[in-house]
């Protein structure tokens, strides 16, 4: 079973008989079953929130953003194609050493699937003004014991405000094999940044892996248009910073957030 044949599932697009043969796979194999379930639960929301608006005149003030670095922000929303595309899409990737290091190119293909998926998520919702969260900030408590309760592991929050950037809140969304977060913050002129977290890296089966594995993190930098991330794996957690901001003001931000989540 090819993964196209799998994406061509999750999309309705298998001819009956093909389309049976991929379910009874799945039958049989509960880790591509859980993948197929994320890839058609993010199709559907994308499609909700954004399929209307594909039969809608092209406002005017759209055609002219489009002109800018805003049609970046929609060509990656626009459909769960658009999002599977972006493992060869990606403008280009930087990598260091999370303590130190020269910056050195890293081939675009190592960049794991998480990355791509923290963009994406970045573009779908730090533009939405009414919906950007499920949980906003004032119910952190909640937030934190509702995501680490779905993910499985004991989640913390990076406080950000020294660096100028309020938490607002956080969302469950599906990754590749089950449930990943989302952190969003916001600074003072309102521009948006999120922390996605993974831990479909970690072993379930060996709780105590992230504790002892190796702290062996290092920084990579991708890049799309106007939609800038920061990403990393630690202990088995794949971390993303994305936002507009530029890479110097990433890197500042991804320090922080490793400097806290690296501490006891």
């Amino acid at each position: 079973m090819t993964e196209d044949d799998l994406h061509a599932y999750a999309d309705g697009q298998l001819e009956p008989g093909r389309r049976a043969e991929v379910e009874a796979w799945l039958a049989a194999h509960p880790e591509d079953a859980e993948r197929v379930a994320a890839w058609a639960a993010l199709s559907r929301q994308l499609h909700e929130r954004f399929g209307p608006v594909l039969h809608e005149p092209t406002p005017a003030r759209l055609l002219a953003a489009a002109r800018g670095r805003a049609a970046v922000t929609w060509r990656l929303a626009a459909s769960f194609a658009g999002a599977m595309l972006l493992a060869g899409g990606l403008g280009g990737v930087v990598g260091y050493q999370a303590r130190g290091g020269a910056p050195a190119a890293q081939p675009l293909a190592q960049a794991p699937a998480f990355a791509h998926r923290a963009m994406v998520a970045h573009a779908v919702y730090a533009p939405d003004q009414r919906r950007a969260v499920e949980v906003d900030a004032e119910h952190e408590e909640l937030l934190v014991r509702w995501l680490s309760k779905r993910l499985g592991s004991p989640l913390r929050v990076p406080q950000l405000q020294p660096l100028g950037y309020a938490l607002e809140g956080g969302r469950l969304l599906p990754g590749s094999q089950g449930p990943v977060a989302q952190f969003m913050y916001r600074d003072a002129a309102g521009a948006r940044l999120t922390l996605y977290v993974s831990n479909e890296a970690r072993d379930k089966s060996a709780p105590a892996q992230a504790a002892s594995a190796p702290r062996d993190a290092a920084f990579r930098f991708a890049q799309e248009g106007g939609v800038n991330s920061f990403y990393w794996v630690d202990g088995g957690w794949g971390y993303a910073i994305s936002a507009g901001a530029d890479k110097t003001e990433l890197a500042r931000v991804s320090s922080e957030v490793y400097r806290q989540l690296a501490s006891p």
